[in-house]
């Protein structure tokens, strides 16, 4: 089924993919880097009839909102997106969702709340949200319909996080896969832990492992001085990034956290390393996509790899313990959605041009589209 066959006039759309209706390997290849993102925006601001337009682009899903005159333009959208990551568009039918007018809203809100996040609850998502609106803005690709959404959004979200307790436990994948390593060493202050990625995730997941007793903490960046800066705050070792494959043996866990288009710990490497500490396991925490340790060193005898899902499967317990909250989480998402959505909704007119960027005049109809497969109502997992 294509959007055109929902989308049958002017409306506020999202069509995207995450964690719950694409696996792993589909969302490798879905994540696009900055600079193609970039090229990819610039394409779709010159489809005619998108009045405007943001992508959130993260590991765990790509989601485009918008306002498009017709169904057939969201298609093009899709053909475009499908060109920017060469993803067969076969590929993207099977696992895309769509929705429309208040159903868009309320899923924007669940997700800036976090409560469609692998973590329930985690804060990223929220600050992920923000820039890519902030994107948005910069480039002159938001009008009246997006400026009040996603203001209204951040609202309603930080709102549903003050109200409820679903950030309430493990709210983050750094601490997830921080108690992870807890659970295999029992005792991590005589571990030696390697990070690889000095961005945000590499930051807070040395935090995690300091608080937790890690006294033996190396950092290695694709940018020799990002690892400095972060090694130099936690007492840490800086480790060049190109030496990290031969002196992979001498580290108890790696956490892998890099923005690499590729595995950056490969097969060979970590056979390697293996040899060189023989009987002694080797633990990948693996928070990166595209992942960045190949995933056949799984196979390797002693090597235990952990990715992004399954983390989200351990920390599934916790979100079992706060069901409840969900629930009342939902309930004020489902109210807040509708009332914005009697604020933007204006009657439907018929342009015949492009209005991009950032025709602030344009309305939007006020019919409602139904969703093409189910949209997320809670998380699994990854």
């Amino acid at each position: 089924m294509s959007a055109s066959d929902f989308f049958s006039g002017p409306n506020f759309f999202v069509v995207g993919a995450n964690h719950l209706t694409a696996p792993l390997e589909i969302r490798e290849k879905l994540a696009l880097t900055s600079d193609r993102l970039a090229a990819f925006q610039s394409v779709a601001e010159r489809i005619d009839g998108l009045r405007e337009l943001a992508v959130l682009n993260t590991c765990n899903r790509v989601e485009i909102y918008g306002v498009a005159e017709s169904g057939a333009v969201i298609d093009r959208l899709q053909a475009e997106y499908c060109a920017a990551c060469d993803l067969p568009p076969e590929q993207l039918a099977a696992v895309r969702y769509f929705a429309g007018g208040a159903d868009a809203i309320a899923h924007l809100l669940a997700v800036a709340s976090g409560l469609e996040s692998q973590m329930l609850g985690e804060n990223e998502i929220f600050g992920q949200v923000k820039t890519a609106y902030q994107t948005a803005q910069d480039r002159r690709t938001v009008g009246a319909v997006l400026n009040r959404v996603f203001q209204k959004a951040f609202q309603g979200a930080k709102y549903i996080r003050t109200h409820t307790a679903i950030t309430v436990g493990q709210v983050s994948i750094a601490n997830v896969a921080v108690d992870l390593a807890l659970t295999i060493f029992g005792d991590l202050r005589s571990a030696r832990v390697l990070l690889l990625g000095a961005g945000d995730i590499g930051e807070k997941t040395a935090v995690a492992f300091q608080s937790r007793g890690v006294e033996s903490l190396t950092v290695a960046s694709r940018t020799l001085v990002k690892a400095m800066e972060l090694a130099t705050r936690f007492g840490a070792v800086a480790l060049p990034f190109e030496h990290m494959p031969v002196h992979l043996h001498e580290f108890d866990i790696v956490v892998c956290s890099t923005a690499a288009p590729a595995a950056v710990v490969t097969h060979f490497a970590a056979t390697t390393a293996l040899r060189r500490r023989p009987a002694q396991p080797l633990f990948f925490i693996d928070l990166a996509l595209p992942r960045d340790v190949e995933p056949n060193v799984a196979q390797l005898e002693n090597a235990f790899v952990y990715n992004l899902d399954d983390l989200a499967r351990i920390a599934e317990d916790n979100r079992a313990a706060r069901e409840a909250e969900v629930s009342k989480a939902r309930a004020l998402v489902a109210g807040r959605a509708q009332a914005i959505w009697r604020q933007v909704a204006l009657p439907a007119a018929a342009p015949t041009k492009n209005v991009l960027p950032n025709d602030p005049t344009m309305p939007i109809a006020t019919q409602r589209i139904p969703v093409v497969g189910e949209l997320p109502t809670r998380a699994t997992e990854t």
